[in-house]
């Protein structure tokens, strides 16, 4: 069935006097929410220790937990070296997301750089079929990694980049963030027939089967010229995109998807609103 949850812990969350993971199990079951992004953000530096902790808390408490791996992957980085550590730090991050006893591993795929965009979507493809290699040599294929699209117009991750990057392996799943779609394509997605358009195409190019508990991303973003600015909360009536043609296109073709908000410090409340406009049309 579709789960929606927030990405990391709220203002809420805080100024109620929590900090801990373990905490954000309950916060979120206690909300009526049903899964919850973890990041590494800025790195995998969690003990695995902590790892069973946080696991164990959001098992008693019926919550998926998934995992962002650090923002600083770059498969199309010319430089080996700081590739083999992007190889690292996905596998640290499917290391760390199996002893929570969860299933997904979100990553941003590259960035363009200097190179040519074919150049650089070429080797970030043959650089994720090395990642499948090594993913399955260290026993982790039986969790799925989602590539995700991305919002500034020098990353690589468009739709159909991401559905190129999915159709390697069984492995790889869509992470679909709206947020950076509307924004690279300076406010694209207005209608239900924009979000189809984009879902059918993957439907039609990666199969039902994968695409229908694909991974999501969903917040309001603001955007230039050259893509993503920042992320907002659902107050803001500018830049969008809105969710309600997004739930009627999930319900139209059948998703059943992993919702995370990564609205700006009111990812739980925008959460729950996405979940309440789903099961009210």
């Amino acid at each position: 069935m579709i789960k929606f949850g927030p990405s990391g812990n709220s203002v809420a969350f805080t100024a109620a006097g929590k900090s801990k993971s373990e905490e954000s199990a309950v916060w979120v079951k206690e909300m009526g929410l049903s899964c919850f992004e973890y990041s590494f953000g800025r790195g995998v530096s969690l003990s695995n220790e902590r790892a069973l902790s946080i696991g164990a808390a959001f098992k008693d408490a019926g919550v998926e937990i998934s995992v962002h791996a650090p923002y600083y992957i770059n498969f199309a980085n010319p430089d080996q070296e700081m590739v083999e550590k992007s190889y690292m730090y996905v596998l640290q991050s499917a290391e760390k997301v199996k002893l929570m006893g969860g299933k997904r591993v979100v990553f941003h795929p590259a960035s363009q750089g200097k190179m040519k965009r074919e150049q650089a979507v070429d080797l970030t493809y043959e650089r994720l079929n090395v990642l499948r290699d090594k993913i399955y040599e260290n026993g982790f294929d039986d969790l799925i990694f989602c590539p995700e699209t991305m919002g500034k117009i020098g990353q690589i991750g468009t739709v159909e980049e991401i559905t190129r990057f999915c159709s390697i392996d069984k492995i790889y799943v869509p992470a679909v963030d709206f947020g950076h779609i509307n924004a690279r394509e300076c406010g694209s997605l207005k209608t239900e027939q924009d979000y189809l358009d984009r879902l059918q195409y993957m439907v039609d190019n990666l199969g039902y089967e994968k695409m229908k508990n694909f991974h999501i991303h969903f917040s309001k973003i603001e955007y230039s010229a050259k893509g993503e600015v920042r992320h907002l909360t659902f107050e803001d009536d500018h830049y969008g995109p809105e969710f309600e043609p997004l739930s009627l296109a999930l319900k139209k073709l059948s998703l059943e998807p992993y919702v995370i908000c990564e609205s700006a410090g009111t990812q739980d409340i925008d959460a729950l609103k996405m979940q309440n406009i789903y099961r009210g049309n």
